[in-house]
């Protein structure tokens, strides 16, 4: 996973790349997910297992797997990494007695085979 399997699809001419997307629970993993593909986030319930929304950016197809942040799944994340592109982290900045349980999850996912990540601040309106 990284900035190599991402070069390679773009010699390739692969227009495919997977995008996994991981934070604790109530993050806004799902609603980012939604915004972006222009749905209604009026309504979202925790995610229970995993969502996969695929969408199409400048001729690439994304396919971005939401995976649920609760701590009973997080051990399972892993399973998710073989075949992956990309990964996001998401942190909800706002929620200030949960930023270290934050930095402990991803510290151990950090010791897994995540090769390359991009930080990338996001700021939402009314976050």
């Amino acid at each position: 996973m990284g900035l190599l399997s991402i070069i390679r699809k773009i010699k390739r001419k692969e227009k495919e790349m997977r995008i996994l997307m991981v934070g604790l629970d109530n993050s806004g993993k799902t609603t980012i997910v939604l915004k972006i593909n222009g749905e209604d986030t009026s309504v979202i319930s925790p995610t229970l297992g995993f969502n996969i929304k695929t969408m199409t950016y400048n001729k690439y197809t994304l396919n971005i797997w939401d995976v649920g942040g609760q701590r009973t799944i997080r051990s399972y994340w892993r399973n998710y990494f073989e075949q992956t592109d990309g990964l996001v982290w998401v942190v909800d900045s706002s929620d200030l007695r949960r930023l270290d349980d934050c930095k402990f999850e991803l510290h151990n996912l950090l010791k897994e085979e995540v090769s390359l990540i991009f930080p990338l601040p996001l700021c939402l309106p009314h976050s």
